[in-house]
């Protein structure tokens, strides 16, 4: 939910108002897709980036506004917690060098952020979730300055009508209860934005759920909250409970949760707009003067706005977007799947894994997805963020396998054949690629060196699970600065 909120208290007819001009919406979305002109000559990627902000003791450094003001950067933004800051990358193609251009531009947006950051004492880190938070640090009084997030926290605490459960079973368990959705702002994640034609859209969809196991266990780096060692990508369970709207009896009546993977393959971008709309009850029911039937009859672009607003509060991992850019519409999976971090290169070499993979299979002969029940893919999902670099996934035609042994043999063809077909430059897909094959040749990701170097830290230097913490976060931000991939930092 990008947008800016001003209104807090929401009647019963804003409602009643709202679902029907969010069905208005539907009906000429469905319109739009029959016969209308949509932007997907040449596929643009996006990337978003969400930042933690730590202080010289890596403590969370609640500074955003006072960082913000200082960046002076329309592609830095603030994000819900006050530690946290978001990166949107410009746009762009991944033919060529595009992949190169993009680390450029990443590292260098980065470093002036880190520079401006330093004034107020701060600095940037690239983490799954922030390993020295606490719950004093996740309240609501945490919680970003602006509205939005205020009026996003009263409907989710107010549609739910008691406290939010967290009961996380890893390593070790957490169960703790909140007040507020301030523990959202752990989650910090990197979404990857592929536009699509829409005909092929559900086929990139269905794709990017099939294969959103191996994203994470291959790039899960978030293995601890609140000082315990949880899940490898333990950002999957909090996302979903923190943000959680139903109580006990209605979870019990199989009611959906906003943070969804979902429950079938799909034949159309409009299954999932209609799911949305027919499933989850509005949080932020905001209307728009538009009337997109009056736009649409006189030749327009309708906005859509009331159908895009109720779209960004239910957070499937691959979510479906419509947007305008330039006066043309356009259709985007936006993948959602994967954690901050560890270094720049890691997360292209992500980007490069995943944007080849879903190309590659969505345009196979012999689509995966009829080979692969949806129920497998999800139980995949949920096994990749619980072990990690462990994860036993099920995969058509091999049966149980080891998802290092998977990506090795199956997935990393694919997706190189997927990069050839965008055009990447050899180079840079061998090179991208490559750091993807070398986490799984050491077995080392960054929830892997994490656990190792909080290990190493507990039982060689005698220090407390806090001290060692803190001492890994310092050891990690040191090491993301050289933005030498993460399988190979040093332990310690």
């Amino acid at each position: 939910m990008g947008r800016d909120v001003e209104q807090g208290a929401f009647s019963r007819e804003d409602r009643v108002r709202y679902r029907q001009k969010v069905r208005r919406c539907l009906d000429v979305f469905a319109l739009m897709l029959d016969d209308f002109g949509f932007d997907a000559d040449r596929p643009m990627t996006g990337l978003e980036i969400e930042l933690n902000l730590v202080d010289s003791a890596a403590e969370p450094a609640m500074r955003n506004d006072q960082i913000l003001a200082d960046i002076a950067d329309p592609l830095f933004q603030t994000e819900l917690g006050q530690f946290n800051l978001e990166l949107n990358a410009l746009p762009r193609l991944i033919e060529g060098t595009g992949f190169a251009d993009y680390e450029h531009d990443l590292r260098s947006s980065l470093t002036r952020a880190d520079e401006r950051a330093a004034k107020s004492d701060a600095r940037i880190v690239l983490v799954g979730i922030l390993p020295t938070l606490t719950e004093r640090h996740l309240v609501a009084d945490n919680l970003s300055t602006n509205e939005r997030y205020r009026v996003l926290n009263d409907q989710i605490v107010g549609a739910r009508g008691e406290d939010i459960e967290l009961d996380i079973r890893g390593i070790e368990r957490l169960q703790t209860h909140t007040d507020s959705i301030a523990p959202e702002a752990a989650c910090t994640s990197l979404q990857f934005h592929l536009q699509v034609a829409p005909d092929s859209f559900a086929d990139y969809w269905n794709a990017s759920q099939a294969i959103a196991a191996a994203q994470v266990a291959i790039g899960a780096n978030s293995p601890y909250l609140y000082g315990r060692q949880l899940w490898a990508e333990t950002r999957i369970a909090l996302f979903q409970q923190a943000t959680d709207t139903r109580p006990d009896e209605l979870k019990a009546q199989g009611v959906r949760p906003r943070v969804w993977f979902g429950e079938r393959w799909i034949t159309s971008i409009f299954d999932l707009f209609e799911e949305n709309v027919r499933y989850f009850p509005p949080l932020l029911p905001i209307c728009e003067d538009e009337d997109p039937v009056e736009v649409l009859h006189a030749g327009g672009v309708p906005q859509l706005g009331e159908l895009r607003l109720h779209n960004g509060t239910v957070y499937r991992w691959n979510r479906p977007v419509y947007d305008i850019m330039d006066g043309r519409p356009h259709l985007r999976v936006e993948n959602r799947v994967l954690p901050a971090g560890p270094t720049v290169v890691d997360m292209l070499a992500n980007a490069a894994f995943y944007f080849g993979l879903a190309r590659g299979l969505a345009e196979a002969d012999r689509p995966i997805w009829s080979q692969l029940t949806f129920s497998s893919a999800e139980e995949n999902f949920h096994a990749a963020a619980r072990r990690g670099m462990d994860a036993v996934l099920y995969w058509p035609r091999l049966g149980e396998v080891p998802v290092t042994k998977l990506v090795l043999d199956v997935l990393l063809p694919t997706a190189a054949t997927g990069l050839d077909r965008f055009g990447v430059a050899p180079a840079e897909r061998d090179r991208l690629l490559g750091v993807i094959e070398q986490r799984c040749r050491t077995g080392r990701n960054g929830a892997v060196w994490q656990t190792e170097t909080v290990w190493a830290a507990e039982r060689h230097r005698n220090m407390s699970r806090d001290a060692a913490l803190h001492h890994m976060v310092q050891r990690y931000a040191d090491l993301q600065r050289g933005n030498e991939p993460v399988h190979t930092w040093p332990v310690g």
